[in-house]
């Protein structure tokens, strides 16, 4: 069974330089990246390959880590095509194990439209990841409407990859508790998937979906706590004048990838949610890499039956990224 993980990272390290030496670009984070995961966010060669086997994965599809180029201003419209072309040169050089999501530089909004179209039609790229917001703006600003118009024409999805909440919210809600486990409580321990989450309700009730109705995004760790309050958040029906229900967009729009949470709880309850042929695979590497074949033997547990199990290993991939298949040209980058 052919395993096709959607959310692995890198770092090269003109990014890393870039985010040490423009000033407010390093948003916190960077302090997460040291040891051993700094070293396999850097490979991405025969050292990351030997992993990818080890754990089951045969495909990985690349993008940059967060918090991406939003806090790079200007300096982030060149850095992005130079990275696009790098990840393009990795993917040309295998084939067979890498595919590639375009990042953008998401505070010029024309640039990163335009970035986006070079990286399906001519790097091949599958689609692109956003970081949620820009500065203060949410994905529901109008800095955004560029990419999510270029992303429905293209039919190529936008993975809505968390970033660290603004300071005034960290220090409201995340804060007192000493720096790393501030840092902690704020990022993987929760603040990231409140603040993704609340990225995707956002473009719900502004109505990105009524004007793109066929325009997909995808969600990590199982749907960053949405799909866990359908329940209360279907009750926005009441004020929120939508052409449809929320569920309608849940079911219409979004994809939800477990980026290593390997649970089988999440897992049924994101088919409950989305239904089986709205979920995709990841490991959420190198973050989340446990050695063991972790990757192949959540895939093949015993919540799905055989053609299930084949939909989320590769088949839902497959078939949501065909637009991007058939769009694109790859070319010398």
């Amino acid at each position: 069974m052919k395993i096709i993980a959607i959310e692995e990272h890198v770092l090269p390290n003109d990014v890393k330089n870039a985010w040490n030496t423009t000033p407010g670009a390093d948003d916190g984070t960077l302090a997460l990246n040291r040891g051993v995961i700094e070293e396999r966010l850097a490979d991405i060669g025969e050292k990351r390959l030997a992993l990818m086997d080890e754990t089951g994965v045969d495909v990985q599809v690349l993008s940059l880590t967060t918090p991406g180029l939003s806090n790079l201003g200007d300096h982030g419209v060149d850095l992005a095509r130079r990275t696009n072309d790098m990840l393009a040169e990795v993917v040309a050089t295998h084939p067979s194990r890498f595919q590639a999501l375009s990042v953008l530089p998401s505070a010029d909004a024309d640039a990163a439209a335009r970035e986006l179209q070079r990286g399906v039609e001519h790097l091949g790229c599958k689609g692109a990841i956003l970081y949620g917001r820009v500065g203060e703006k949410s994905m529901d600003h109008p800095i955004f409407g560029p990419t999510f118009a270029v992303a429905a024409e293209l039919g190529v999805p936008l993975l809505i990859h968390p970033q660290i909440p603004q300071s005034s919210v960290r220090e409201a809600y995340y804060s007192g508790f000493g720096a790393p486990v501030d840092l902690a409580l704020s990022t993987f321990g929760l603040g990231w998937h409140y603040e993704a989450g609340m990225q995707f309700v956002r473009i719900v009730l502004a109505g990105v979906f009524d004007r793109h109705p066929n325009l997909q995004v995808i969600l990590g760790h199982w749907g960053e706590l949405v799909i866990f309050y359908l329940e209360r958040l279907v009750m926005l029906d009441r004020v929120s004048g939508l052409k449809h229900p929320f569920i309608h967009y849940v079911r219409n729009n979004l994809y939800l990838t477990p980026s290593g949470m390997y649970n089988e709880a999440y897992l049924r309850q994101a088919v409950d949610a989305v239904g089986v042929d709205r979920i995709l695979f990841s490991t959420d590497y190198p973050y989340q890499y446990r050695p063991g074949n972790d990757a192949r033997l959540f895939v093949e547990g015993p919540s799905l039956d055989d053609g299930e199990k084949l939909k989320f290993a590769h088949q839902n991939w497959e078939a949501l990224t065909v637009g991007s298949a058939s769009n694109s040209v790859p070319s010398s980058p």
